[in-house]
């Protein structure tokens, strides 16, 4: 029975330290490279409707003006990331058990917690747009299934049926939700990576071949144009655009929130044990941190090769037409992309992709922030977990219960891109405040022996001016959007 307990509290317990799940760090390259996959959850979150849609929608406005800054945006960000992956590992607790230790107001929990919790609640708004821009993707690719099924519940509900007709993607955003809930009904750790892993790494391999198929299409890459967009400029129109491009790409606040959870579920801390002075736990310390660095890095590499396979997508066919996708002609329009390439057969490819894209991002999303909302209520003093199973129902639950929330959200209001704002602007007011308290976990809590390196130290500097400059002009920006976008009328 003691064992029966033991393997429970390593197997659901995030913050459960025991001795006998130690472990050494791996020693060859190809033996760290089995031990990632923390990264692979974030690159599959951080690939979705900001990649899809806006990128491309940027690539197609401005052609190749602002690659450069997606490239610098996708690597600056991550040196926050690995910081507090580092910090995690270190000392066994995730981001809100971190933050809750920190000075400043309390009001049951650190007065950060509660802030991170509506930020949570209004990217909740953005998963409700994914459901329905999944559903309309769907919807175009497979329009027989919609008439089917208001035939079938007219002589149950007229009212219903009128609904369907008004919005014919609604059987395919309930379906999204379904499936969604079906994948997350076990709630492990090892079920998500491998999903992720398969979804990220079909997904990767289908935009870049599509990107590195143009030169046989009437839309070749012109690398004059690639080369001058790596030169660092920005054109004065579109200087409102390249800050969104840094808030959009890359690892965003509520990614970083999450990758303290993933390291510590895949094991990192437990292999490293709790922190004591002997040199056997700075050398397991160090050892695991180095894998949790070749984890973010080719994350990184992943989710940067997407992005900018995107963006030249938008930037190589649509630009040149003169195509810019917006409002309810965003997706189709975005399928020009391929079918002006490769012919019309590639458009439901195309929106079965894009929904698969905006899926992930769903699935992982619902995973991530039901972790943090178990944490949440007991760090606020809601529940007390007595045992790591309670824990592990209550974190099946809530991320069951999310995908329901985001479709009643797109059942109520029906307008993807103002939900979408309402999530965006949550983002933008917190990934100062997540970078911010990285700097303190690095100069007041990280233990002295696991400092890293001077350049590193300086990168990160450079990602918090960077994103705290960036969260200025988007506060005003962002507030100037959530005027000007109408607040749908509840439905």
């Amino acid at each position: 029975m003691k064992d029966l307990l033991m393997i429970a509290d390593i197997e659901f317990d995030p913050y459960a330290l025991p001795p006998q799940a130690i472990e050494d760090p791996p020693v060859t390259l190809r033996a760290a490279f089995r031990k990632i996959g923390p990264g692979i959850i974030l690159a599959g979150t951080i690939v979705g409707s900001g990649e899809l849609l806006v990128t491309t929608s940027l690539g197609a406005k401005y052609g190749f003006v602002f690659l450069w800054l997606i490239l610098y945006s996708c690597v600056v960000k991550v040196f926050v990331q690995t910081e507090l992956g580092r910090y995690a590992i270190s000392s066994g607790k995730p981001t809100l058990g971190a933050i809750n230790e920190l000075g400043g107001p309390r009001f049951g929990a650190n007065w950060i917690l509660w802030w991170w919790f509506i930020m949570m609640c209004t990217t909740i708004f953005q998963l409700g747009a994914m459901t329905g821009t999944v559903g309309q993707s769907l919807n175009l690719a497979f329009p027989q299934l919609s008439p089917v099924v208001q035939h079938l519940v007219s002589g149950i509900s007229t009212t219903l049926a009128g609904k369907i007709a008004d919005k014919p993607e609604l059987p395919w955003a309930v379906m999204t939700c379904l499936t969604a809930m079906g994948l997350l009904w076990s709630g492990s750790y090892r079920k998500i990576e491998i999903i992720t892993t398969v979804l990220v790494i079909s997904i990767t391999i289908s935009t870049v071949l599509a990107a590195m198929l143009l030169p046989l299409t009437p839309f070749p890459i012109l690398w004059d144009q690639v080369g001058e967009g790596l030169e660092f400029k920005v054109p004065p129109a579109g200087i409102a655009a390249a800050f969104a491009v840094f808030g959009i790409t890359g690892v965003g606040a509520a990614e970083l929130f999450y990758y303290p959870y993933w390291c510590l579920e895949k094991g990192y801390a437990r292999s490293v044990g709790r922190c004591d002075a002997s040199a056997a736990w700075e050398r397991r310390a160090k050892g695991w941190i180095r894998v949790m660095y070749l984890d973010a890095w080719v994350s990184m590499v992943v989710f940067t090769i997407s992005t900018v396979s995107f963006y030249f997508m938008g930037a190589a066919v649509l630009h040149p037409q003169g195509v810019v996708p917006e409002k309810e002609r965003m997706i189709g329009d975005l399928s020009r992309m391929f079918v002006d390439t490769f012919g019309s057969w590639t458009q439901v490819v195309f929106l079965v992709g894009a929904g698969a894209v905006l899926f992930k991002t769903l699935y992982l999303s619902s995973a991530g922030n039901g972790r943090l909302i178990a944490d949440f209520l007991s760090l606020s003093k809601a529940v007390r977990y007595t045992n790591p199973q309670q824990r592990a129902t209550i974190i099946q639950n809530l991320s069951l219960l999310i995908p329901v929330i985001a479709l009643s959200l797109f059942l109520i209001f029906g307008e993807p891109l103002w939900m979408l704002v309402v999530g965006g602007f949550g983002q933008a007011l917190t990934l100062p405040i997540i970078t911010a308290c990285t700097i303190i976990f690095r100069y007041r809590k990280l233990d002295r022996r696991l400092t890293p390196a001077l350049i590193l130290d300086i990168l990160l500097w450079v990602a918090f001016v960077s994103i705290t400059a960036v969260a200025i002009y988007a506060l005003n920006d962002q507030i100037m959007k959530f005027m000007t976008v109408p607040i749908p009328k509840v439905k």
